[in-house]
């Protein structure tokens, strides 16, 4: 690997939040590389933080070449070395690293103390009043940019030989500054809660290297509120104390009474929550029991509202050409004359005219009303069922990244614009796909609705519940405290074919047998083994489902139940990428870890980003919109990669531009294929989904359920059929710990409703 000493002449480019740079390099003698231009100046990138121009460097790394900007060293490691002669001191100095020090300065002060100076200027700022046209305190502030300069130097020094990444360092650093080490030093741990990206376990790691105590309380605490917030990761909004001290103590390897202790001592500080057995990090709490709160509040503020009669709707179907069943008149009524209400049903059961004509009914008496749902894509299909424009639950709701407190800090969780100081100004606002609806995401839209102001939220309770924490929708069907209708008559056999009869059977528990000759739009393939079912779905999508569904290869979705493994969405997205969209000289690629990014590719999104800035380019470029945050499940298409400036710029499917830094790259996931979950909310033109054996709890009446449901114009399953019937007869769901049916029934009570 070569290794060049030089000093930088300067520097192109440098990301202040992550160190990346790229500089140009000066190298004490010239470099032997058969690609460079000049070997007497190479262009250095990587990170380097706090590195400035002037400054004396040996830098290792492996030279590659760019497309557009050549040779470049990519910098594996590199050791800034302080400037010893007197040359190289005047040349640091000169480069304007020292704020108020310009050439003619440095000439003065290296002309007085020679090789002494930068010492001299470190140690005895005060000596610098001999060098003419310095007084005391000019003399003060050089000294004390010398200190911090090697201050901030030293920290990311000491942080990486904590086996801490350079990124990383620089993140800590930004959040603690000058405390840096010593707060760490204090409670190593608190990292995992300040630093996003540390967990508990790189904290352990680090208290390990620092010769922490294993029986810490900062330690023991740490981990309690670890296994909690990994359990929100699996759904869960609490565990029951039985379960949390079981995962505590095989993650600690602590004595149950060293829990116990720990656990009354973080409820008296606030840290977390107890009702009965049942242990909540505290905001987790807190967002359950004012989400509970608040839907009370709503329904009561509209209490004896006359709401629309059965006669003025049936002159509303017959304005309107529409035609409506007892129960969904009961939806309507209900809906008009409750501040709270929920509207349930399966595939084709008439939902959507349910909608247009609550919409219909609120404009005639004047409403405003908005339409959300949880996720870009289910936002598009409410807009095209329902003639009017729907946002994102994130639109609506104004996100602007950051915590929504300070108190909550590190939970990933946004601040919104519409709140309970700036709330919606809307009469009645309906949600479409409220099982996709997380804890926190009601928490937040509750917030911002004022009281007057009616809810209506639609959903399929069959469907899977949210992939982030808590059970919203089936919890308030639960607790039988808001009025609700259930659709269960099916309308739309004649337009959909086969997939909403079987939808509704698999719902209810009835084998189903695909009979490829005379359905139209459901079929089921057998396959032995995973090669020969990725070979037929490789044919399928590219050759056959294209033209029969009229789509593009693109927009056939294959959804696998699983992530890993010969049928899992990993192995799939390789494949389908070498098919779809191959290598090519005309696409940049970007090696990322194992996986390779290449412009064209289908990706999504996998977690929510708050911070990440995007906008909407109309004619020429020229930005029409914009704002901050992707949402987990997002999917987008690679318009371009940058290596200069270490970004790819990806397109969503609304039309969204986003710059993705390099680093930000592990929140991509390649979507040519995607696990069952992650497709909520969505809906395609064909579906095909892959079927060999595997584990109980995972292939579930539900999750087929879901994926059928996906499908627009066509459903394929390929594989063994048997696993289709297994997996339709397998009712059993994991068990998701949710207080919030509990929290409303506790609210009531008190409350005397």
């Amino acid at each position: 690997m070569p290794q060049i000493k030089g000093f930088v002449d300067h520097i192109i480019y440098q990301n202040a939040d992550n160190g990346y740079t790229v500089l140009v390099l000066i190298p004490d003698e010239p470099v032997t590389d058969e690609g460079l231009e000049d070997p007497s100046e190479v262009t250095c990138v990587g990170i380097f933080p706090s590195i400035s121009q002037g400054e004396n460097v040996i830098v290792e790394g492996d030279f590659v070449s760019h497309d557009s900007f050549g040779r470049q060293l990519k910098m594996q490691h590199y050791e800034v070395v302080a400037p010893r002669s007197e040359d190289e001191q005047l040349r640091f100095l000169s480069s304007g690293v020292i704020k108020g020090v310009g050439p003619a300065m440095a000439k003065r002060i290296i002309a007085k103390f020679g090789e002494d100076s930068l010492r001299v200027m470190t140690e005895e700022p005060e000596r610098l009043m001999e060098v003419r046209g310095i007084g005391e305190a000019k003399a003060i502030t050089i000294g004390e940019q010398m200190m911090l300069r090697s201050f901030q130097r030293q920290i990311i020094m000491d942080l990486t030989s904590l086996g801490v990444t350079t990124n990383m360092a620089i993140r800590i650093y930004n959040e603690y500054g000058d405390d840096t080490m010593r707060i760490i030093r204090q409670n190593p741990y608190r990292l995992a809660e300040d630093i996003n990206g540390i967990g508990f376990r790189m904290a352990d790691e680090i208290a390990v290297r620092m010769g922490g105590n294993t029986d810490s309380d900062f330690r023991i605490s740490c981990g309690l509120l670890y296994v909690l917030s990994m359990a929100e990761g699996m759904g869960h909004t609490y565990l029951p104390k039985d379960e949390l001290l079981m995962q505590a103590a095989e993650l600690l390897g602590t004595s149950m009474e060293a829990m116990e202790a720990n656990i009354q001592n973080m409820i008296m500080d606030g840290r977390l929550k107890q009702r009965g057995d049942r242990f909540y990090r505290k905001f987790m709490y807190r967002m359950e029991d004012q989400v509970a709160g608040a839907l009370i509040e709503l329904d009561r503020a509209l209490e004896g509202s006359e709401g629309a009669t059965e006669k003025e709707l049936i002159a509303l179907e017959k304005k309107e050409n529409m035609t409506l069943s007892e129960s969904q008149r009961k939806a309507v009524a209900l809906a008009s004359k409750r501040g709270v209400f929920v509207l349930t049903g399966g595939p084709g059961t008439g939902k959507t005219t349910t909608i247009r004509m609550m919409i219909r009914y609120f404009e005639d008496m004047g409403y405003e009303v908005a339409l959300a749902a949880p996720t870009g894509r289910a936002a598009k299909r409410m807009t095209e069922a329902c003639g009017r424009g729907a946002r994102t639950l994130h639109r609506l709701l104004e996100v602007n990244g950051g915590s929504y407190d300070e108190d909550d800090r590190g939970t990933g969780y946004a601040r919104f614009e519409r709140n309970p100081d700036n709330p919606l100004e809307y009469d009645v606002i309906i949600v479409d796909e409220m099982s996709m609806v997380d804890i926190s995401l009601m928490y937040n839209l509750v917030r911002a609705i004022s009281q007057g102001t009616r809810l209506v939220m639609v959903g399929d309770e069959n469907q899977l519940p949210s992939v982030g924490p808590g059970n919203v929708l089936r919890d308030i069907i639960a607790s039988d405290c808001f009025s609700q209708v259930t659709l269960k008559t099916i309308y739309r056999q004649a337009e959909s074919g086969d997939i909403v009869w079987n939808a509704h059977a698999i719902r209810r528990g009835e084998a189903v047998h695909a009979d490829n000759k005379n359905s139209r739009d459901f079929f089921f393939i057998e396959r032995e083994d995973s090669d020969h079912i990725i070979a037929t779905i490789r044919s399928l999508v590219k050759e056959k489902l294209p033209k029969y569904v009229d789509a593009d290869s693109f927009d056939i979705q294959v959804l696998s139940p699983m992530k890993k493994g010969n049928l899992g969405v990993e192995r799939l997205n390789r494949v389908l990428q070498m098919f779809l969209n191959p290598e090519s000289e005309n696409r940049l690629e970007k090696q990322y870890g194992e996986r390779i990014f290449r412009e064209g590719d289908k990706v999504m999104q996998t977690k929510n980003d708050y911070q990440m800035e995007w906008e909407v380019r109309g004619k020429y470029g020229i930005r029409v919109d914009s704002g901050t945050g992707i949402f987990n499940g997002d999917l987008g298409v690679i318009r371009s990669i940058n290596d200069y400036n270490s970004t790819m710029t990806i397109e969503f499917d609304d039309g969204r531009m986003v710059d993705y830094p390099y680093k930000m790259l592990d929140q991509l996931d390649h979507a040519f294929a995607m696990t069952i979950h992650k497709s909520q909310g969505s809906e395609y033109p064909a579906v095909i989904i892959p079927l060999l054996d595997g584990p109980r709890m995972l292939y579930t009446r539900n999750l087929i359920y879901t994926a059928v449901t996906r499908a627009k114009k066509c459903v394929v399953l390929v594989g063994d059929e048997a696993v289709f019937q297994k997996m339709i007869a397998n009712n059993v769901e994991a068990k998701r710990y949710s207080g919030l049916c509990d929290r409303i029934k506790e609210r009531i009570t008190i409350q005397g409703l």
